[in-house]
């Protein structure tokens, strides 16, 4: 097979470069600066134990189809639908995505759907490099049919990621495991807008509460998080690379980009939008995703507020809807 990594930023570029030094066919689809510089100077993946640069194909826009191609969706859930127009609806659509809605929007237009679970800690802030700090495996990544099931596709990408510096997983549950990844995933606002060291955990733990609570009145099925941590074992530990800092998540580098948009209403608004289909309230992630939106929209840095700041904001709006 041949894959197709749409949206080649930290998720993507790893799981492109990792399969490519895999000796899998792999093209990386990019746009911009981060393009420009694939297409000059290739792909330069750092790891713990390396730094490596790659020269996989990259594109700025959708390539001759072969008949053995999957595309591998990897861009932020808000760019889902522009990314994947210009394809053909015959390929199959892997979504390597936070979030739950992607597969279904994508089942709409495409027959073949797959959903992944990413566990892979990695960053990009510099156009043509990827940082992965995972080790001894760069990610861990449940891959299933949508909305259940395997099939010959899902159980070669397994094989061919496991081939490649990657541990996959067949999961004919595998949005049970991305719902498990979204409760995880409601962090990812705080870690955004909250300046580092300033209390947020307390908040984390009240989305993360009001998101188990409609999951569990919706009855949806989610990975426990000692299902969790049986799985990912030792498999993926966070690596320092000397020289690169961290940073935040996602949605901390959306920011850090000044990239103009963000990931919460695919996060903290799916638990919003649960929460007012079975009525139960859910300040905390309303607010979460509303200040999340503003700090993207008004291109403001990470970190721009303090959790004091944010909880009062929170408090305010459990006040409202609870007269």
């Amino acid at each position: 097979m041949r894959y197709i990594v749409i949206g080649a930023g930290a998720v993507g570029g790893t799981i492109g470069a990792r399969l490519f030094q895999g000796g899998h066919d792999v093209v990386l689809i990019a746009r911009g600066a981060h393009y420009e510089a694939l297409k000059s100077g290739g792909l330069r993946l750092i790891t713990p134990d390396s730094t490596e640069t790659l020269d996989v194909p990259a594109a700025d826009g959708p390539v001759p189809t072969r008949d053995d191609d999957v595309l591998i969706v990897a861009t932020k859930s808000q760019d889902t639908i522009s990314a994947l127009d210009p394809w053909p609806r015959h390929l199959p659509v892997v979504c390597a995505q936070n979030g739950v809605d992607n597969e279904r929007t994508v089942l709409r237009r495409f027959e073949k759907v797959y959903g992944m679970c990413v566990w892979l800690p990695a960053s990009h802030l510099e156009p043509g490099t990827v940082a992965a700090f995972g080790h001894p495996y760069s990610g861990m990544l449940h891959v299933g049919r949508y909305p259940q099931g395997v099939d010959e596709i899902s159980r070669q990408l397994v094989t061919d990621l496991n081939k490649s510096g990657m541990y996959g997983l067949d999961a004919p549950d595998v949005m049970r495991w991305k719902y498990a990844k979204l409760l995880g995933n409601l962090n990812n606002a705080v870690d955004a807008v909250c300046r580092s060291g300033s209390g947020g955990e307390a908040l984390t733990e009240q989305a993360r509460a009001e998101g188990m609570a409609v999951l569990e009145e919706a009855g949806i099925p989610y990975a426990t998080p000692s299902e969790q941590a049986e799985v990912r074992g030792n498999k993926v530990d966070v690596r320092p690379i000397e020289g690169i800092e961290r940073g935040g998540g996602s949605s901390w580098q959306s920011l850090a980009r000044s990239s103009g948009s963000i990931e919460a209403d695919y996060l903290n608004g799916e638990i919003v939008l649960l929460g007012r289909e079975y009525g139960i309230p859910t300040p905390a992630n309303e607010v979460l995703q509303r200040e999340a939106n503003r700090h993207a929209r008004e291109k403001l840095p990470p970190g721009s507020m303090s959790a004091a700041e944010l909880a009062a904001l929170i408090d305010e709006r459990s006040a409202a809807v609870s007269r």
